[in-house]
Parts: structure tokens; sequence; C-alpha cells
């Protein structure tokens, strides 16, 4: 079930369904494991998506950066054509938990820890790459695709996906005004 449906609807009632074929022992053993409170749900949101995005986002599979800003922008391309085309679903919760997380203080720093698990190999990418202002190329980057992101699930582009190809070119052009000296 994607995180997304089930994150939702989990929000509001937080018990196993008798139709589930559970037992009412094996129902209440399954609660035990489950969240408590609502910060509590929202924090196993928050990391199962962090595990979902890494694995779509594939940042150990990057490209090496000395390979130059091509092999950069077709590893960059290639992740984020395959989010957006393969794992919409994956955008939207993480949308939902970032509005969640600007009313939950208590929830915006364990986000912003999930995040950073993503934008640490981005650092290390761009510095390899030869950047020399590794976090603001960073904050570029992520803005970028961010808004790329929303702007194709959630806006006014919400109907087209660049292709890979298109995709490759901006990511070019991107890298390029951050790593040319």
């Amino acid at each position: 079930m994607p995180i997304t449906s089930s994150a939702r609807r989990a929000l509001g009632a937080r018990e196993m369904p008798a139709p589930t074929g559970a037992s009412e022992g094996e129902r209440s053993r399954t609660m035990t494991r489950q969240p408590r409170t609502r910060l509590a749900l929202l924090e196993a949101a928050v990391r199962r998506l962090a595990e979902r995005e890494a694995q779509v986002l594939t940042p150990d599979e990057m490209p090496d950066p000395r390979g130059g800003v091509d092999a950069l922008a077709d590893g960059f391309a290639l992740a984020l054509h395959r989010y957006l085309t393969r794992h919409r679903e994956l955008l939207v919760a993480r949308y939902e938990l970032a509005l969640e997380a600007t009313r939950r203080p208590e929830l915006r720093e364990f986000f912003d820890a999930a995040g950073q698990r993503l934008r640490d190999p981005l650092n290390a990418l761009v510095t390899a790459a030869g950047s020399r202002d590794p976090a603001r190329h960073v904050l570029s980057l992520v803005a970028w695709c961010d808004g790329l992101m929303f702007s194709c699930v959630a806006g006014s582009f919400h109907d087209s996906v660049p292709s890979v190809d298109e995709l490759r070119e901006s990511f070019r052009e991107l890298l390029r005004g951050m790593l040319t000296p």
C-alpha cells in the first residue's frame, strides 16, 4: 500500500481492523508495535518516507564525480525522472509531511534530520566535483529539484514530466554554472 494512503488513513485511526482475519490476540500484539501517539506515527511515516526515497533516488549509485558534469547530470536526471514517473505518491507524502512539520516543531527536527541523510551524499558529490561552495550549491540543487518536482506533481505542470534528456540538459546547465570557475 502506498505510504500516502496508509499514512493518511492511519493518522485518524491506529487500530488494525477486524476484517484482516487476525485474531483478537494477534491484533493486540500488533498494536503494541504500532505508534501510540500522533507524533510517533508521523515520525514513523517520515522514517519510512526517507527509506523509500533513498531507494528511489539511490544516492549510493550516483556516478563518480570525477567523471565530470555530464556523468553527474546523467545520474541526477535518471534518478529524478524515476522519482517523477514511478513514485509520485512519495512526493505527495513528502509534501504532506513537510506541511505537517511546519505546524509541529517537534516533527520539524525529525523531518530535517531525515532529509539530511539525503543531502550528505549530495554534498560529498558536489565537493568531489570541485564545488567552491558545497553548502550553497547543495541548497541550489535541492531547491531546483524540489521546485521541479512540486511543479510536476502538484503545480502548474502536474500533467507534464520532462524527459530524461530534458532533465539531463537542465542538470548540465545548472552544474556547469556551479562548477565552472
